[in-house]
């Protein structure tokens, strides 16, 4: 079956970096867009950043951008997300996503916290 593990939370003070990892098993990753989606205490889940199959393409929310990276790697079957400045607003729970079969998948969630 499925399978997505989030690794590599934790706490870090603003301005710091963390990377994240999402290893997939159970499906052929290689041919699937990859996303990390994030949900911060009472707020919706969002979406952060998104990559094609191949690693070609990729999609970040705007207040990401500049300083969140996606990437994956095909022949690890992972996809990570390399988080840099890092804000107070950026703490939340953080969730790997795929959609193979037209069904969505997600794993457990890593938790970022972002504080002084």
């Amino acid at each position: 079956q499925v399978q997505l593990v989030e690794s590599g939370g934790g706490l870090v003070q603003p301005g710091g970096s963390l990377r994240l990892s999402c290893t997939a098993s159970g499906f052929t990753f290689s041919n699937f867009l990859m996303t990390w989606y994030r949900q911060a205490p009472g707020k919706e889940r969002e979406l952060v950043a998104s990559i094609g199959a191949t690693g070609g393409w990729t999609n970040y929310a705007d207040s990401v951008k500049g300083r969140f990276t996606i990437s994956r790697d095909n022949t690890r079957n992972t996809v990570t997300l390399q988080m840099n400045s890092l804000k107070p607003e950026d703490t939340a729970v953080y969730y790997c996503h795929t959609r193979p079969g037209g069904m969505d998948y997600w794993g457990k969630g890593t938790l970022v916290t972002v504080s002084s």
